[in-house]
Parts: structure tokens; C-alpha cells; sequence
């Protein structure tokens, strides 16, 4: 090992997404042009945290050239986090220095971000740090437009998946309840399901900073059974963020027993199957109307995030590393490159991280767009329209067998506080 040559340190941490070795690949094209020795770091922080100077490889032209048409990581990755423990983040930077490195670029999400944000300001000038934002979530508080890598790829495959249940819901007279990833932000749900011309689509934003009431969303979704019932179709698909768990009153799951806790009484939000859970509680509230739809519950989010990237975000992540690398090749540090107007933009720590929670901000869908409200008119779903014209409740309520009435005592409360309601009530003034 040189015991002078500097070298670019590349790891890659998190969850996977489509277009983390266009990165890599890039960034060690890169940096080997400009003369540099280049390595990679196995299982992102994981070994490094840990005092291990073992697992890295050196990265040659050869290594790296044709990885970026793969998905997955050619470097491996993990969530092992150096933030956690003193000891860690001491040992993080003392490897990297036994290593001989002196710029550290990591490939992740707001974890990795903070990781990355503490390794630089610790490191006190001896390592120089810049971060590549990834995540199929597309929250990252990037400028207005502009996805993080891997949601474009997510989005993609995630619509060929939900085209295909369409087609095997309307063959076979079934609806589907589809779980996308996106545990703070709804942008892949919404993405997929806008896409895709899923009958409706759920996200966390449309119920603004409140807990949500599992019995409100069951009547949601019951309502979409119902409506799509009464216009002759046993059929549908909706696809639901699984950031609306985490927002689900707990005193709701206890009712039904299905807040399983910890020691510290806090719920096991990971124990929990959500599509389960609103596959029974939606089959057991249309059953009071004599309705039984054939339900089937899926997750997708595993199968999306180590897709091969479509050419978009192969372009858009050979971008990013290419830029990554010459930033810290021309001396800069603490920052997260973005490409803006096809221009590269040092977006630095200190500016783009939460005062709260120290991460970087979380960028959510903004439910009073033009883009949402599109998307909730194509919806089939109750709302405030239908509660406004007597005849098409009186058809909602024959198909469930009961009063135009007492379907809207049962119902009209679901679209009371929309936000696609507040949108249209704004529009008509």
C-alpha cells in the first residue's frame, strides 16, 4: 500500500436503488482519468466503522467500465450507521486514513447523508466528503422537479407490475391493495398509481399533519369497492404508501390486536403486514353490506430496487458521479451534488439539512398542486362531487343495499376534510 498517494474512497449505504453503479462507475472513470488511485469500500460503513481496513478493492477501468447497465451495487451495501457511537465514527476515519484516503464519496439516502455530513466535520479537514443523494422514495429535498436516482427506474417497473395486476383484476373480477415503498412521502405511490391508471392511490400528504384513522381509510378504499361496484366493474387496483402505517392511530391497531410492541411499549411498525390488515378490515366493513369483493394484498418496493436503471437514471447517476468526483478532485467538500438545468450544484450540508432532526429535509408530495389534483380527478374514489348530486348517491347506496341516507351518514364523512375538497372549494371562488 502507498504510504503517500492519496486516494477517492467510493461506498455505497442504505437501501438499494437502480443506478448506484452508473455512480460508482462514474466516479471512478473519473477520478482514474485525473491520475487518481480509486477504491471501493465493501458494505458501505459497516467494515470501516469497525477498525477493518480489509474489505475495499482497488477499482481499475476494466472493473468498472459496463456495471452501470446492472442494478444492485457492485460495491455491496449496508445501513450500518458511524453516527451511533463515538468509538465508530473515530474508527471510521482512522481507517480511512490508514487507507490512505483523503475524499470519500457515498452513495445514500438521509442516513448516509447525515453519516457523511459527521465523517466530514469530525475528519477536521483530513477528509474531504461528498454525498450522491439515492432513494426510490424521491424525498429528498432536492429543487422543485428534480427525482432523486432510482425513483424514475422504481417508478417504471413498479407500473409494468401494477399494468399487469390490472389485467388479472378486471380477468378475474378481483381488486388488489398494492403496499409501495415510501415510508415518509407518498411520491412512489403516487407515482406508480398516476402512471399506471390505478383506480385510486392513497398517500400519507392528502391527510395533512394529522394521525389517520384506520376506519377513514377502510372507508376509503370500501368506498372505491362500492363506487367502481356501481358503475359494473368487480374489479381495481389501488396502491397505497406505506408511509400511512406509521401515521395510523395506535390506538386503532390495538383495537384490532395487531399493534404488536417492543419492550418499551413502542409498536413494531416492521411486524405489521398493512395490506393485510386493510384486506380484512375492508372485506369486514363490505360484508355489513352483504358485499364480498375477492381481495388480494401485495407489496412491491424489493422487486424495484435493484431493477436494472431505464436509460434515464443511467444518464442522470453517470452525471452525478462524474460530478461528485471532479468536485472533490478540484478541492471542494461537505456537500450533496445535484444536477440543475443539466449543471452541476454543490448543495452543501449546512445548508440542506433539518434543524430538528439533523437529517437532510424531507421533501413530501404537495397535495395542493396541479399535478395531484390531475391525478385525484382520473381517481375512482368518493368524493365531495358525489355527496352534491342525489342521484349518484342513491346509486352508490343501491349497490350496497342500503338508503341514498344512510349511505351518506355512512360515508360523507370520508371527503369532509379532503384536501381534493379544499382544492375545489378554493377554485370555485
Amino acid at each position: 500500500m502507498s504510504k503517500t498517494k492519496k486516494r477517492i474512497a467510493i461506498l455505497a449505504a442504505g437501501g438499494p436503488a437502480p443506478g448506484i453503479n452508473s455512480v460508482i462507475s462514474a466516479a471512478a472513470i473519473r477520478g482514474i482519468m485525473e491520475g487518481n488511485e480509486v477504491i471501493g469500500l465493501r458494505d458501505g460503513f459497516k467494515w470501516i466503522m469497525r477498525g477493518d481496513t480489509d474489505h475495499y478493492s482497488v477499482l481499475t477501468l476494466d472493473d468498472v467500465s459496463r456495471i452501470h447497465f446492472r442494478g444492485g451495487s457492485f460495491l455491496g451495501i449496508a445501513r450500518d450507521n458511524p453516527t451511533r457511537q463515538k468509538e465508530h465514527l473515530e474508527n471510521t476515519i482512522n481507517t480511512l486514513e490508514k487507507l490512505n484516503v483523503d475524499r470519500l464519496i457515498t452513495i445514500g439516502g438521509d442516513d448516509t447523508a447525515l453519516s457523511a455530513k459527521t465523517v466530514e466535520q469530525h475528519a477536521a479537514g483530513k477528509i474531504r466528503v461528498c454525498h450522491v443523494p439515492k432513494t426510490i422514495d424521491n424525498d429528498l429535498d432536492l429543487p422543485h422537479g428534480i427525482s432523486t436516482f432510482g425513483y424514475q427506474t422504481a417508478r417504471h417497473d413498479g407500473v409494468e407490475i401494477v399494468k399487469n395486476l390490472m389485467v388479472d383484476a378486471k380477468t378475474t373480477s378481483r381488486w388488489y391493495f398494492v403496499i409501495s415503498m415510501g415510508r415518509n412521502a407518498g411520491h412512489l405511490a403516487l407515482g406508480i398509481g398516476k402512471s399506471a391508471g390505478a383506480t385510486l392511490s392513497v398517500i400519507p400528504e392528502e391527510f395533512g399533519g394529522d394521525k389517520i384513522s384506520l376506519n377513514r381509510l377502510v372507508d376509503i378504499l370500501a368506498g372505491a369497492v362500492i363506487k367502481r361496484h356501481a358503475q359494473g366493474r368487480a374489479d381495481g387496483v389501488a396502491v397505497l404508501a406505506e408511509g400511512l402505517l406509521d401515521r395510523i392511530d395506535p390506538d386503532d391497531l390495538d383495537a384490532i390486536g395487531k399493534a404488536e410492541r417492543d419492550e418499551h411499549n413502542n409498536i413494531r411498525y416492521a411486524e405489521i403486514s398493512f395490506g393485510d390488515i386493510l384486506k380484512e378490515q375492508v372485506q369486514k366493513r363490505l360484508a355489513e353490506f352483504g358485499m364480498k369483493p375477492i381481495i388480494v394484498a401485495k407489496n412491491i418496493g424489493y422487486e424495484l430496487r435493484c431493477a436494472d436503471p431505464i436509460p434515464y437514471d443511467m444518464e442522470y447517476t453517470r452525471d452525478l458521479g462524474y460530478s461528485a468526483a471532479q468536485f472533490l478532485i478540484d478541492g471542494g467538500t461537505g456537500a450533496m451534488v445535484s444536477i440543475q438545468g443539466g449543471h452541476f450544484v454543490p448543495m452543501y450540508f449546512e445548508d440542506i439539512m433539518d434543524k430538528k432532526t439533523g437529517k437532510t429535509r424531507v421533501r413530501l408530495v404537495d397535495v395542493d398542486s396541479e399535478s395531484y389534483m390531475i391525478g385525484r380527478r382520473y381517481m375512482i374514489r368518493l368524493n365531495n362531487v358525489d355527496f352534491d348530486d342525489d342521484n349518484t348517491i342513491s346509486e352508490y347506496a343501491k349497490a350496497c343495499g342500503i338508503s341514498a341516507d344512510e349511505f351518506r351518514k355512512r360515508f360523507s364523512y370520508v371527503v369532509d376534510k379532503d384536501i381534493f375538497y379544499q382544492h375545489e372549494k378554493r377554485n370555485k371562488k
